[in-house]
């Protein structure tokens, strides 16, 4: 897959971006909607071939625009040296709306610097949660 593909359930072409994707021992996303990663690889030591890993999972992130709202097209595969599909897969995602309510959006960014060069920046947002009616559930 793309870093950048994707089209829209109306049929027009829509631009998702892949932030990352990375090969983990574990992954979820709990009940707020964050994603908790752990172990992650990309080397696997074997005591023979043939060999089965017990479990893995191949994590990812795609973000868009409010305009890639709908339903867009997954496939992923894994492949050979030779690029033999050893396994794959697809299937569709479908991106919502953002919750009702959000009205602004904070910014931020962690730039980080090695040797004084800037290597990357890690983007997060800050949003105030919508008015929970009485007795209702907080998300944290």
């Amino acid at each position: 897959m793309g870093a950048d593909a994707g089209v829209g359930s109306v049929g027009e072409a829509l631009v998702l971006h892949l932030d990352f994707a990375v090969i983990a021992d574990y992954a979820l996303v709990d009940q707020a909607g964050k994603l908790s990663v752990l172990g992650i690889f990309q080397h696997i030591w074997v005591q023979q071939f043939p060999a089965m890993h017990p479990r893995l999972h191949l994590v990812l992130r795609l973000k868009g625009k409010r305009t890639e709202v709908g339903e867009h097209h997954v496939q992923i595969r894994l492949l050979d040296e030779q690029d033999t599909e050893i396994l794959g897969g697809n299937g569709n995602v479908t991106f919502a709306e953002p919750p009702a309510g959000v009205t602004e959006i904070e910014a931020y960014r962690f730039e980080i610097t090695v040797d004084a060069e800037r290597k990357t920046s890690v983007p997060v947002t800050v949003s105030q949660l919508p008015a929970q009616p009485a007795g209702g559930q907080s998300l944290h």
